[in-house]
């Protein structure tokens, strides 16, 4: 990873060069998640309403993270993360969801989302990233599919650089294939629903910051 790549970051806003601060118990747990939905600028109205959903989730008191698999309590938090590097995005053949997605994990009880970034991170594709992670680009709140369909996810969708010069060192037990997609050859029809929109996001945040050699 290239001090180019995190500049160039820097500049679209991904990056904070606060790192997320450890949360003890289920009330610091919960304002953490609280801030990290705060910083996030919808994109479109449908993220609007994702945000007033998980904000008004959060707020309710209800358990945020899943305790027991394969999904209790049945709305729970994930924190996506996707790998890009000049206008490309890894995606993973996911076992479970049958779908092309960006890596990324369940939230656990105690655990800053930006914490399970770095966890997820290392345990999926084995990389370790450079810079601590900055706050998420989008949220979203979808109903699952595949083998563990009918559950929600509130998920958090953080961005991380990455080099397509380095290879893909997958987790071959959660994932088919790992590979490099083209923004405009990522599998939208087999992907997460929201995925064409997180691809517009980046792209409109590249025009505002200035720079788009990071996506």
């Amino acid at each position: 990873m290239t001090a180019r790549r995190e500049l160039d970051l820097g500049r679209l806003q991904y990056w904070s060069m606060r790192p997320a601060q450890p949360v003890g118990d289920s009330a610091a747990m919960r304002n953490a998640i609280r801030a990290e939905l705060a910083m996030i600028q919808p994109h479109d109205s449908i993220e609007q309403e994702h945000l007033a959903e998980a904000l008004a989730w959060v707020d309710s008191g209800a358990e945020l993270c899943r305790i027991a698999k394969p999904a209790t309590p049945p709305m729970h938090l994930v924190s996506y993360f996707a790998v890009v590097d000049v206008g490309h995005i890894v995606l993973v053949d996911h076992r479970n969801a049958q779908l092309w997605l960006p890596t990324g994990g369940h939230v656990e009880s105690g655990e800053h989302p930006r914490a399970t970034v770095v966890c997820e991170l290392k345990e999926e594709l084995n990389l370790v990233p450079a810079c601590p992670v900055g706050v998420p680009l989008m949220v979203t709140c979808t109903t699952t599919v595949g083998l563990t369909a009918g559950h929600r996810d509130v998920s958090l969708w953080y961005v991380i650089a990455g080099s397509r010069d380095q290879p893909l060192d997958f987790d071959k037990q959660e994932f088919n294939a790992a590979r490099w997609f083209r923004f405009d050859q990522v599998p939208y029809e087999r992907s997460d629903p929201n995925m064409p929109r997180f691809v517009a996001k980046l792209a409109a945040c590249a025009t505002r910051g200035g720079s788009a050699r990071s996506v």
